[in-house]
């Protein structure tokens, strides 16, 4: 099959990039730290850091590692925060010293935390405050040895950072009591650091340099090992897509989604650490108006976002009201694009929503939409370089123009494996080296790419993965649960909503008690929205649940009634 998407790319975009262009992201780190100096690197809650005080405060964080805890190469940090100058001081020291960092949502329930923290067998943690009672509540069934808790205040300055320290502590209480024996303050572990220099250490492309956890069709979280390389590939290859609208040393990038989300990691931590743009760090994106106020401040030029967020701002009265005039991209990823949200996004901004696509294990851009795009189009666009791209069928042979198939993908963004699953790594890889994506697709005879399915029943929730086993798990656990199903249903709020399909065991269950049982043991976005109670589900004649068949059902059903509305 000939393959015309190599054929197709936006003007000025290379068919491949430089791997060699960096040596490690030490080395990237470096590199931009002498070009841009003094200039600001990142704002948070109107405090700044210029690119030399990350320079600075890293090195102090990567001696503690290294001289106080003295921890060995390739150790596992880590790191439980929203977006806050702690992030990246932490995350680009722990990288300098030659250790890989593993990205928790602060969010996590004591469960999923548990699970994350034994399977990367992580010695050291850094974790806001906010959190700590969670960890705490985990620790002693882990391998942590070095707690480091910071606060919200902890680098605004002494007489900021005090203010908004106490208004969260004591005022909106939302530092739930916590007790850790021989935790650290990060300003501690800084000063301690900062009295003997950081050992520099010989990096290379093939490091480890990050293990983001990520589920599967099985549902269980899986680490995937994301090299120096790798992360370096899709800097570079994001770069390459975009460059033409960028301006060296003049962009003001938005970071709402957390820099712990790999899209907002490569994109946003690396690709505009690169070029020299100011990063404008929002802590709580969920705080709408305070969101709004913070875009008021700044002359932000670039924003990266999902579908949710967009459609969550539009629908703020006093966004509407911003200064749209210097805005030159609007970038999209994590989850489908509705057409009302990118239309409604370029009459209210002027500014082309682009939408990309990608996943964890391609660290992860893959696909991306040309950045001169004019309107919707429903593609997740074109490959980016040195990305080679096949459809294939269920018995591997790559199908034809305009027909569906399993979207693979190989490329030097591509993950070395999952950590300590040698079996999960195999299953999705092809016998020549592809991923397996997990997603349907078709290619036109332009070389754009459609999504038309999702080949795992993986539930995308505002950009975030949920597993249908796990949902189901935790849900089977209730005492009146006999059956239990979980899927993926349309939802405007948040693109997915996990709907439960359940069959009693007690006639008396509620779904407030459902309710209250997932929050127990759930992130908030992975509780289930809707819960439908029935006899019996549909299962296949050895009896397992059959998923597609309530979703087929979901979809007649949603069918039907717009049919009836119109």
């Amino acid at each position: 099959m000939e393959k015309v998407w190599l054929k197709a790319y936006p003007k000025g975009v290379p068919a491949e990039i430089d791997l060699t262009a960096y040596a490690s992201l030490a080395d990237f780190f470096e590199r931009g730290v002498a070009r841009w100096g003094d200039r600001v690197a990142y704002i948070n809650m109107g405090t700044s850091l210029s690119f030399r005080d990350v320079d600075r405060l890293s090195a102090q964080f990567a001696s503690y590692l290294q001289n106080v805890l003295k921890l060995p190469r390739g150790s596992r940090v880590a790191l439980m925060m929203p977006n806050v100058l702690q992030y990246p001081v932490c995350m680009f020291g722990a990288l300098r010293a030659g250790y890989t960092v593993v990205n928790c949502n602060p969010l996590y329930t004591p469960r999923e935390l548990e699970f994350q923290l034994k399977d990367s067998g992580a010695e050291t943690i850094v974790v806001l405050e906010n959190f700590a009672h969670t960890l705490q509540s985990v620790l002693a069934r882990t391998e942590v040895r070095h707690v480091v808790v910071t606060s919200l205040g902890e680098m605004l300055g002494a007489l900021k950072g005090s203010v908004v320290d106490l208004l969260v502590r004591r005022v909106k209480k939302l530092v739930p009591a916590w007790r850790i024996e021989g935790a650290k303050r990060l300003a501690g572990a800084l000063a301690e650091g900062g009295r003997t220099p950081m050992q520099a250490v010989a990096i290379t492309r093939d490091d480890l340099a990050f293990l983001q956890y990520t589920g599967g069709t099985t549902g269980v979280a899986k680490g995937a090992m994301l090299s120096h390389g790798n992360i370096l590939a899709n800097l570079l290859q994001a770069h390459a897509w975009i460059d033409s609208r960028l301006r060296w040393g003049g962009e003001f990038v938005v970071t709402a989604l957390p820099l712990y989300h790999i899209f907002s990691l490569t994109i946003n931590c690396f690709t505009f650490f690169m070029i020299g743009a100011q990063n404008l760090l929002i802590t709580n994106p969920r705080d709408m108006k305070g969101f709004v106020k913070a875009l008021r401040k700044y002359p932000w030029t670039v924003i990266s976002g999902v579908n949710t967020l967009y459609n969550a701002l539009m629908n703020q009265p006093d966004f509407a009201t911003l200064d749209f005039s210097r805005v030159r991209l609007s970038l999209s990823g994590g989850m489908s694009l509705q057409k009302s949200v990118v239309e409604r996004w370029k009459a209210m901004t002027g500014s082309v929503l682009i939408e990309a696509y990608g996943l964890t294990e391609a660290s992860p851009g893959v696909c991306c939409n040309p950045i001169d795009q004019t309107e919707y189009t429903g593609s997740i666009g074109q490959p980016v370089p040195s990305t080679d791209i096949s459809l294939r069928n269920e018995q591997g042979e790559e199908v034809p123009i305009g027909q569906p198939g399993e979207l693979c993908m190989k490329g030097p963004q591509m993950m070395q494996g999952y950590w300590n699953a040698p079996a999960d790594t195999a299953a999705v890889m092809t016998p020549d080296g592809y991923l397996r994506t997990g997603d349907v697709a078709i290619i036109d005879e332009r070389g754009f790419l459609r999504i038309v399915d999702r080949k795992k029943d993986t539930i995308l929730v505002s950009g975030f993965n949920v597993y249908p086993n796990e949902i189901e798990d935790i849900v089977s656990t209730h005492p009146g649960v006999a059956e239990v199903a979980a899927i993926g249903v349309p939802s405007d709020a948040s693109g997915e909503a996990v709907k439960i399909f359940v069959v009693r065991k007690a006639a008396g269950l509620t779904e407030q008690d459902l309710i209250a049982h997932c929050k127990r043991y759930l992130t908030p976005y992975k509780v289930p929205r809707l819960i439908e109670f029935r006899d019996e589900l549909p299962k296949t004649n050895v009896g397992k649940i059959l998923r597609r068949a309530l979703r087929d059902e979901e979809l007649l059903r949603n069918r039907a009634q717009a049919a009836r509305t119109q």
